[in-house]
This record gives C-alpha cells, structure tokens and sequence, in this order.
C-alpha cells in the first residue's frame, strides 16, 4: 500500500471511531522520517486507546502491522507505520504539542 492510500485508510478507520479533528500532513518534503502524519484528538483516555487499536487491529486484517508503538499508557499514543506515523492525542496534549506548527503550509487532504 502506497503511503497516501495508508494515511486515508488510517483516516477512515480513525472517522469510523469518531476521532476528534482529523489532520494529515505532508511531510516528506521537510523531514526523512515519514510522508505523512496523522493527528487525531481522542476525548478521554479510553477513547484515546481506542483510536489507537482501531488502528492497529483494522490493518492487522491487511496484514500491515506497526513497527513501533510508544507511549500506551499516555496522552499520546505514536503509532509508528514507516511512511506513515499516526499521532493519537488527548486534546491537552494535542494543544501543546501543537505539530501543525511545525508543519503550517504542508497540510493534505489525504
């Protein structure tokens, strides 16, 4: 699967679990570590880890799985899957750490 087909499978998969303000961003042109991100806002931690296995068991039925998964128990999950890395916040932890910034002009409509 292509990495912009990845970011709208993980797109839809995370509109399904009503994930918060869904954003994709662009970023092979600024950094070497993916294509895309994905940023959704979970609305309480068990939706946050909800979103996250959503994920994770939706393309594990494609036989796509992630290489890394950090921060289970947090405010943010990392879902880390080569071209593309799905960031899964809590809605204060999105605020702060506030990636848009870092990306302003490469947001996509994956």
């Amino acid at each position: 699967m292509q990495a912009k087909e990845l970011a709208q499978e993980i797109v839809r998969i995370l509109d399904d679990k009503k994930g918060l303000d869904i954003t994709t961003i662009a970023v092979g042109g600024a950094t070497i570590i993916a294509d895309y991100f994905v940023l959704v806002t979970g609305s309480s931690s068990t939706h946050i880890r909800a979103l996250s296995d959503a994920v994770q068991d939706e393309l594990a039925k494609q036989d796509i799985h992630p290489g890394h998964v950090e921060g289970r128990a947090s405010g943010w999950i990392l879902l880390d899957y080569a071209q593309v890395l799905v960031h899964v916040f809590g809605r204060e932890e999105r605020g702060y750490y506030n990636l848009e910034r870092l990306f302003p002009v490469l947001r996509d409509e994956a």
